[in-house]
Order: C-alpha cells, then sequence, then structure tokens
C-alpha cells in the first residue's frame, strides 16, 4: 500500500521525503491555509511541495459548480506535473473530473463516505477515491467496511480507479486499510511517525548497546 502524508508542512514532508517513507502528498484548503497563515502564499506552498515530492500531490478546488472547478482545477494543474486535482463528490464535481480526465489531469476526489459515490466516482474516471474513515468512525459506522465495500466493486467490475483511504487516525487504521485492500493511504505527520514506534524495538535497541558496552573499550571496534 502506498503511503502519502497529510500535510502542507513542508518541515515534515522534508523529513518524510529524506526517509523514503512517503510516495506522495495530499493537502486541502485547510491544511494549506494553516501552513500559508495570513501573509502566506498557498500556490508557492503547492509548488515547493511538488519540487520535493516526486509522487502526487493532490491539490483541492474550492469552487462548488463545475466550469469554476475546471477553470481553477486547470490553474493548479499547471503547478507542477505532479499534481493531482482534488475534487468533491458532488454532482459538479463529477462533471469537473469527467472533464479533466479527458484532458490527461489526474483527479482524487474527495469526501467520500458510501460505496454509491465511490462507483459513481469510478465512472467518472476519477484517479483516486478518497473515502473518510475516519469520519466515519466518528458517527459510529465502520469506515473500514467501506474500504472493503469499495474493494469489491472496483475488482468486480474492473475499475482502475485507485482506493486512497482519508481520514486516518492512528495505526491501526493503516493496518486496516491494507489488509481491506486500500492502495494507498494518506496520514497526518504524527501517525506516520507513530508507525516506526514499538517498545520492543525500542527496548531490544538498548540491550543491545548495554551488552556492548560491557566489551573493554579497545575492543569495541568492528
Amino acid at each position: 500500500m502506498k503511503i502519502f502524508l497529510d500535510t502542507a508542512e513542508l518541515t515534515e514532508i522534508r523529513r518524510a521525503e529524506e526517509a523514503g517513507l512517503i510516495d506522495g502528498v495530499t493537502t486541502n484548503p485547510t491544511l494549506l491555509s494553516r501552513s500559508a497563515g495570513v501573509d502566506g502564499d498557498p500556490r508557492a506552498i503547492l509548488e515547493e511541495i511538488c519540487a520535493t515530492v516526486p509522487g502526487p500531490v493532490s491539490a483541492e478546488v474550492v469552487a462548488t459548480d463545475a466550469d469554476s472547478m475546471v477553470r481553477e482545477g486547470k490553474k493548479l494543474a499547471k503547478i507542477a506535473d505532479n499534481i493531482v486535482v482534488k475534487a468533491p463528490l458532488t454532482e459538479d464535481g463529477l462533471v469537473a473530473c469527467r472533464r479533466f480526465r479527458a484532458e490527461g489531469i489526474k483527479v482524487n476526489v474527495t469526501l467520500c463516505f458510501s460505496p454509491t459515490q465511490a462507483l459513481l466516482a469510478a465512472k467518472a474516471d476519477a484517479t483516486y477515491i478518497s473515502p473518510f474513515i475516519g469520519r466515519l468512525d466518528d458517527v459510529s459506522t465502520d469506515g473500514m467496511d467501506l474500504i472493503r465495500q469499495i474493494r469489491l466493486i472496483y475488482d468486480s467490475y474492473g475499475f482502475e480507479t485507485q482506493i486512497l483511504a482519508a481520514s486516518i487516525r492512528h495505526p491501526q487504521h493503516v493496518v486496516e486499510s491494507a489488509l481491506a485492500g486500500a492502495d494507498a493511504g494518506t496520514l497526518p505527520a504524527k501517525v506516520l511517525w507513530q508507525l516506526l514506534k514499538h517498545p520492543l524495538t525500542d527496548h531490544g535497541l538498548a540491550a543491545f548497546l548495554a551488552d556492548w558496552e560491557k566489551l573493554p573499550e579497545g575492543r569495541r571496534v568492528i
């Protein structure tokens, strides 16, 4: 399963990219506004992200009607070759998705909460579908079951749209998404670094180092 970092913070993106842990980045208006601040330029931030990460970088339109989405999305697509235009799962969003795809622009259809929505996004030729598993869990619905349902539908009919599990809240979401067959998962930096952690790893490393220190100093050379 591919791992995308869900942030617009360049420090975290550079750290994850240098470690070779991520395959792409997803952003949204909220993340860009937090990163840009009052005086920042969201476009400049996207340009820097695209220059840092060779993989896909999702940039979301803020328009709500199809024509405006297309105009805005085309501008976003010109920022870099690895930009993926992000559009909401609405009627206008799917109209815009099909128009983008006809021009070779990749699209991430976001805010998916049902298998029927995912089916329609695939029929609109979306490159990615982003089911929000954490937000479904918040309203007492099994978000992971949605991933499994979408996987079954897509495999049954040969859809090429990739399942990008979103709204991931903790490492177990990552494990369950991978087991359910998601093509990718996008997660905040906090969860990415949690994936590396295990107390037995820390304990084992401390024990190895302690045993090494028991050797006479002159023999601690390999």
